[in-house]
């Protein structure tokens, strides 16, 4: 009986659990004291272009990110180079990289904390002080090219989750 009896309640630990405690975020990109403005999903690629690298072979290096900004399956913004991330009200945010984490998996881009060098317009992330990227999946380009000045693009997706202070 006894048996009949754990199982149900193991079961609706597993099914609670994960709702009431999230994971803590690796201290380098905690941002301890902030509230969320707005989260969101983002599809797009990181662009890479052939390079000569310091030891003279040709590699890939980041150029920039082009992504879909997407909250409940509609797209609200857009995030690229600068990084800039742009919502759909008009407010946009530009980020400077302050701490990074490894991504989950060697085909990770790493994950982010950015302090928000710069704001224009006026809308949902005027107030954003810092942006979050997290839960990466893909986007690393490694290893050489054949030809300087060629470009190549890596799927992504990640979280980006706008904070402010207080």
């Amino acid at each position: 009986m006894s048996i009949k009896l754990a199982a149900p309640s193991l079961l609706l630990a597993a099914l609670i659990g994960p709702a009431f405690a999230a994971d803590p975020l690796p201290d380098a990109i905690a941002a301890p004291g902030e509230s969320v403005v707005l989260s969101v999903h983002a599809e797009g690629a990181q662009v890479y272009e052939c390079k000569a690298a310091a030891d003279g072979k040709l590699a890939w290096a980041f150029r920039e990110p082009i992504a879909t900004l997407l909250a409940e399956g509609k797209t609200i913004g857009r995030h690229y180079a600068g990084p800039n991330w742009e919502h759909a009200d008009g407010s946009a945010v530009v980020g400077k990289a302050i701490g990074n984490a490894p991504g989950a998996t060697a085909a990770d881009i790493p994950w982010l904390k950015l302090e928000v060098a710069s704001r224009r317009g006026s809308g949902v992330l005027t107030p954003v002080t810092t942006v979050q990227r997290i839960k990466t999946h893909g986007g690393k380009l490694e290893g050489s090219c054949e030809k300087a000045g060629e470009f190549k693009s890596a799927p992504y997706s990640a979280e980006y989750v706008f904070l402010k202070k207080g």
